[in-house]
């Protein structure tokens, strides 16, 4: 059995090797490029099983690191979002998201093997939503990582991809770098809120059947400062980002579909992250779960019973055809609030494929213990283009 697994670990290494070497030596218009990339991620999705570490019970978060990569894992992700205005007080959201999809664990991996054996899968989302414009821009970049062109875990390095990189200097500050056709990012992140848990007990379930979890914090407010470079010429920007890290082994059980998320900073200083898992025949898996952030920092866990999202507003993509939910009522009766929250701009599809996923700002207004409250954030909404390879065991 293990020749056969490595047989085929070969053929995968061998098929992304050829793909990356059209990619980077075969002239190829964007779309062609884009097309490229996509087969670099279905073969890393569909690479031959191995045995994986998943998400127990247990876990005891440490810092930093578990800013780190947990390579006994199969997929995981750094993950940036934030809202930030320039000095002319025009507002920008953007996204910076480094994933890891494991081909071999740990203990399958050999450090003298050859630099052409894949280990991992390395790629990343880069989006920036002009608010003030109406415009939206996404980026994607895919490697193996070869030739140290990509990685994680070098130095300050979180994880790179070219000249995108996440860097970390401790554990609450952190350095952004993307570049684009609409220009380039360079932030500075520190945080003012310490790491949050998500789950119980260490780990965020997402479905009852065993193996469909994760390891799952945030830090849900960092103050974030930088600039935006368009054309050689600098505009400083200032606001505050959310970070996510997440780790897991097969997070979608077979009757889930996708998942809606949440992340919200409100005015009083107080945060807000909610997911429900979406279930193929309707409705919401009974595993889905939430936050609530004092201002103080302290936490409370919500059950799928302890909120409500209901659906207000829709946008039907002009790529595919998937009808997406822009607008949310969210009731959280515990917490004694009740709030809309709408998109920022319609369209912050990013059609990359295979996981073609909507991504974007937010506005939230509402009540809480009967006093008004605002806050902006970001809203994910995953599986309406199509079935999320790669994410269930």
């Amino acid at each position: 059995m293990k020749k056969l697994v490595r047989a085929g670990l070969r053929a995968v290494a061998a098929s992304l090797c050829e793909a990356r070497w059209r990619m980077c030596f075969q002239p190829r218009s964007r779309a062609a490029h884009r097309a490229a990339a996509t087969g670099l991620i279905v073969l890393a999705l569909s690479a031959v099983g191995a045995d994986w570490k998943t998400a127990e019970p247990g876990w005891q978060y440490q810092f930093p690191r578990d800013h780190h990569a947990h390579g006994d894992f199969k997929t995981e992700w750094w993950y940036f979002t934030g809202n930030l205005v320039d000095d002319q007080d025009h507002r920008f959201g953007y996204e910076l998201t480094f994933f890891r999809q494991g081909i071999r664990p740990m203990a399958d991996r050999d450090p003298n093997s050859s630099r052409f054996i894949v280990d991992d899968l390395k790629f990343a989302h880069f989006a920036l939503t002009d608010v003030a414009k109406q415009h939206f821009h996404f980026e994607q970049k895919t490697s193996r990582g070869a030739f140290g062109e990509a990685g994680f875990d070098e130095g300050q390095r979180l994880a790179w991809i070219d000249n995108w990189t996440l860097s970390s200097s401790g554990q609450d500050s952190f350095d952004l770098l993307a570049t684009g056709p609409q220009g380039e990012i360079h932030l500075h992140l520190r945080a003012t809120k310490a790491p949050v848990a998500h789950g119980e007990n260490g780990v965020s379930i997402k479905a009852a059947t065993s193996g469909h979890a994760s390891h799952y914090y945030s830090i849900p407010r960092l103050e974030t400062t930088g600039e935006f470079v368009v054309q050689g010429k600098a505009r400083p920007l200032h606001g505050e980002s959310w970070f996510d890290h997440e780790w897991a082994t097969g997070q979608l059980a077979e009757n889930q579909a996708g998942w809606d998320w949440i992340c919200l900073q409100w005015e009083d200083g107080t945060e807000l992250m909610l997911y429900q898992m979406r279930l193929k025949t309707g409705g919401a898996d009974s595993s889905s779960s939430g936050t609530w952030i004092a201002a103080n920092g302290a936490t409370t866990h919500l059950r799928s019973s302890d909120f409500r999202m209901t659906p207000i507003a829709f946008w039907k993509s002009k790529t595919n055809g998937a009808q997406y939910p822009i607008a949310w009522r969210i009731s959280l009766p515990g917490q004694r609030a009740e709030f809309v929250i709408r998109a920022a701009l319609e369209d912050q599809e990013l059609a990359l494929g295979p996981i073609t996923y909507w991504e974007g700002a937010i506005d939230a207004s509402g009540t809480r213990d009967g006093q008004a409250i605002k806050g902006r954030g970001y809203l994910e909404l995953t599986g309406y283009a199509g079935p999320l390879s790669g994410l269930s065991r």
